[in-house]
């Protein structure tokens, strides 16, 4: 099956550049006909396009250059994609697999992927969001920090700031307040909370949980004054600029 469905129009993208310079973009996929179409595509669409086949070939790239933006398979030989991407820092990564389980998804945008897409997919869309996870990363250097309204979380540092003041948060806390950030204004179920992060904080349950929540909007409004988690009775919560009701 083709990796994409539908013909590349060129009219998505009018120019690619990064400042006065091409965007560039590397492809990490081991397979040839995959990794050979996405050249294509993307050299297409005016990007600037390097290649690896391995996540070990990969790693040793990585060491001198540094593409704007990647996009990386998972089941690769030597180091496999989930073992590469915690390696890779300040450049905004879009995993690209055959992996579609929703908890494996979530689990990767936690460990600090920009986007997921699952093959196949339409290219016009894989385009779309190489722009938007570009415009987001910026120069690379805030690809790793998150925002939401007066929130900031470094997935580096793990550092967390409301209200331009840091929030002393405990691991358990700054899982949920991530999690809570990728899907803001969604409602996220309790239980998709306690498996998401349950690898960081198993000892996080169904009984404790809400208890870390309540202690997460209290930290949160004691300097920003906002309440900006929401309880959904009887589903879970949600991350929102709105006042809460509750």
């Amino acid at each position: 099956m083709l990796p994409f469905t539908t013909p590349i129009k060129n009219d998505i993208i009018n120019k690619n550049l990064r400042g006065d310079k091409m965007a560039s973009i590397m492809i990490i996929d081991d397979d040839m006909h995959i990794n050979d179409m996405l050249t294509q595509a993307l050299t297409n669409e005016g990007y600037s396009v390097s290649r690896a086949f391995s996540g070990t070939e990969a790693l040793m790239l990585l060491e001198n250059e540094k593409p704007d933006l990647i996009l990386l398979d998972l089941m690769l030989p030597g180091l496999s994609g989930e073992q590469l991407l915690p390696q890779i820092k300040g450049i905004p990564v879009i995993v690209v697999s055959a992996k579609a389980e929703t908890a494996g998804k979530v689990d990767l945008l936690l460990a600090g992927a920009a986007d997921y897409v699952t093959k196949p997919f339409e290219m016009n869309e894989l385009l779309a969001r190489i722009t938007v996870a570009l415009r987001k990363g910026g120069s690379g250097s805030n690809a790793d920090v998150m925002r939401f309204a007066d929130i900031t979380l470094d997935m580096q540092s793990h550092a967390v700031t409301a209200n331009s003041q840091q929030v002393k948060l405990t691991r358990t806390e700054y899982a949920i307040l991530k999690l809570l950030m990728l899907k803001s204004e969604q409602v996220v179920a309790k239980h998709a909370i306690l498996d998401s992060i349950s690898f960081d904080t198993p000892d996080c349950t169904e009984d404790s949980l809400k208890i870390h929540i309540h202690n997460l909007r209290r930290k949160l409004k004691a300097v920003s004054g906002k309440d900006y988690i929401s309880a959904v009775w009887g589903i879970g919560f949600m991350l929102t600029d709105k006042e809460s009701n509750e």
